[in-house]
């Protein structure tokens, strides 16, 4: 068996091996650094949108804010617009009103109480509360209210206690909800503010 010997390599074929080797070594270092290059760039990228994420997160809270705010300015525009009609709506539905109290607190025993409006005669009494917009949640909230005033505020324990709610816009699920729960309902309708309830309506009592 002839064995067929590779002639040595000579100082150009070495020169030229080493030239390829340092063009491969600069093109991966080039591949490096255009990675490093988008990288950086990825990494400015998401720092790039988390800061506008921060700011967008800011920006919403500011607006729901303003939001809030808003709504209950609204509600206490429904409150002031409300508190001088009660005297005329609630003696059209046959109760005598002799005062009227607004923005009514009260804390006993560990419950607190919030009304917006208290009308007041010598043997009835209905808690109002006022809203831009009712919601069902709305109407819970209040029926909760009004099953816990005798025990947060004592002194109308002999009342009749009833309930109604107003508000400027009032879907009519809503006001169906509030009826059925015997809860007046009153609304704006033009300039003026009506009792929803039909002839005949039985309020709850508690």
């Amino acid at each position: 068996m002839t064995t067929v010997q590779q002639p040595a390599p000579t100082f150009e074929d070495v020169w030229r091996m080493f030239q390829e080797t340092d063009r491969k070594f600069q093109e991966t270092d080039l591949k490096f650094q255009e990675t490093d290059r988008k990288m950086q760039e990825t990494d400015r990228l998401i720092q790039e949108t988390d800061r506008q994420i921060q700011e967008t997160d800011k920006i919403v809270k500011r607006v729901s804010k303003q939001l809030g705010d808003l709504g209950n300015r609204l509600g206490e525009f429904v409150e002031y617009m409300v508190a001088p009609a009660v005297v005329r709506l609630f003696r059209a539905q046959g109760i005598e009103v002799h005062e009227v109290y607004q923005g009514v607190t009260a804390k006993r025993a560990g419950e607190a109480l919030e009304i917006d409006l208290l009308v007041v005669n010598d043997g009835v009494l209905v808690g109002v509360e006022c809203k831009s917009k009712l919601t069902r949640e709305y109407v819970d909230e209040h029926l909760a209210r009004m099953a816990k005033l005798k025990r947060v505020l004592p002194l109308y324990h002999a009342h009749r206690v009833l309930g109604a709610v107003a508000a400027m816009v009032i879907p009519d699920s809503v006001q169906t909800y509030a009826m059925a729960n015997g809860l007046y309902v009153l609304c704006q309708n033009g300039e003026q503010v009506e009792v929803r309830n039909p002839e005949g309506f039985e309020p709850a009592a508690w």
